[in-house]
């Protein structure tokens, strides 16, 4: 909290005097060596909102056994994230995983990054449910941004394949953003863990969530993308998990998918392109482990189409569908039926859970993932 002081500064700080206190302890010529007369100024009185957010910090500790902060230097510190580029001076922990404080993080072994778009297509975000869920069921940790769309799939995934997760925040823990994600926030400090090194208070500020993303790589052994834009965020957190030296996975899609665009991306530079869960799983060399959920069933880790219907009529149309976005103009024009009888087996299809209704009056084939 000391004004000018930033995580560059004060890890030098620490590493030249050792710890948080004996940086306190210095005489300004010591501290004037390793910066400014300002840098001076700013460690020798306390900040004026110290005490009220000290207090804070101390109420929520005591408001429950299933929160914690752990420090640069303490013995639970996550190792994964001594190894980055820029790890931060303190985490805050809150959920059932940092009860094993004080190495919360650390007992999560088999952790695996799977993040994406905001605004997914249907399938995208079926995808995210269904990998994340195949990756729950056999003992692996999903480690997502608790973001709109594909991360909250994908939390959502691996709490319903009875797996841990663990979401990293970009505001206070006293706090869910978005609103929308407030009860799978809940869902998850009960089966997994919510991670910030944002103390608590912090809004959602924009400049907060391009930083966390080092902290979802630098927690995993790898990253899946699952579905992205070519300026999507979860490039960012791609770039970061190679930049660490971790493995890059994407999930590829339609070429004609603004939404696909960015895994096509990685993988043209060298991401491993992904078809089933099982692809990461012999990649990692994981084998899967016992699962805690109440299924562990193999066939979860492939992603085969879905059962086509019976009907002869509603499976020629999912033939005509294709699986890309179309339009029910293009769909006339491909199957010659009037617009009544076509709508008729378009909502059919819909309330069978084999398509999908997009924005713009478009059409989607359901795959399952």
């Amino acid at each position: 909290m000391s004004p000018g002081v930033g995580p560059d500064t004060a890890r030098r700080l620490l590493v030249a005097f050792g710890s948080p206190q004996a940086v306190f302890e210095q005489s300004s010529s010591a501290l004037r060596s390793l910066g400014s007369d300002r840098l001076v100024r700013a460690l020798q009185s306390p900040p004026p909102a110290l005490a009220g957010q000290l207090q804070t910090t101390l109420d929520w500790l005591q408001a429950g056994d299933d929160r914690s902060i752990v420090a640069l230097g303490d013995a639970g510190y996550p190792e994964a994230l001594l190894n980055i580029e820029d790890p931060p001076l303190m985490l805050y922990l809150l959920g059932s995983l940092s009860k094993r404080a004080p190495d919360a993080i650390n007992t999560v072994a088999r952790s695996l990054a799977v993040v994406g778009s905001r605004n997914p297509t249907p399938q995208g975000e079926s995808n995210a449910r269904e990998f994340a869920r195949a990756f729950g069921r056999v003992g692996i940790c999903v480690v997502s941004g608790l973001a709109l769309g594909i991360d909250g799939a994908a939390h959502d995934g691996a709490l319903q394949g009875g797996g841990h997760t663990i979401a990293v925040v970009g505001t206070g823990l006293d706090r869910v953003y978005p609103k929308k994600h407030l009860a799978l926030a809940h869902r998850i400090a009960r089966q997994g863990m919510l991670v910030s090194e944002f103390a608590l208070g912090m809004p959602p500020l924009t400049a907060n969530f391009p930083r966390r993303n080092r902290l979802i790589s630098g927690l995993s052994r790898g990253t899946l993308v699952v579905e992205a834009a070519l300026k999507s965020g979860s490039l960012i957190t791609a770039r970061l998990a190679a930049e660490q030296g971790k493995d890059v996975f994407a999930i590829p899609g339609s070429i004609h998918s603004p939404q696909s665009r960015g895994c096509h991306a990685l993988i043209k530079q060298g991401a491993t392109l992904v078809e089933f869960a099982a692809d990461v799983l012999e990649d990692q060399k994981w084998a899967p482990a016992a699962s805690p959920g109440p299924h562990s069933d193999s066939a979860l880790l492939q992603t085969p189409d879905g059962a086509d219907p019976r009907d002869p009529a509603l499976r020629s149309l999912l033939q005509s569908l294709g699986y890309d976005a179309v339009s029910l103009d293009a769909l006339q024009a491909r199957t010659g039926l009037d617009t009544a009888r076509l709508q008729a087996q378009l909502l059919e299809l819909e309330l069978g859970g084999q398509l999908a209704r997009l924005p713009g009056g478009f059409f989607q084939r359901l795959c399952a993932a």
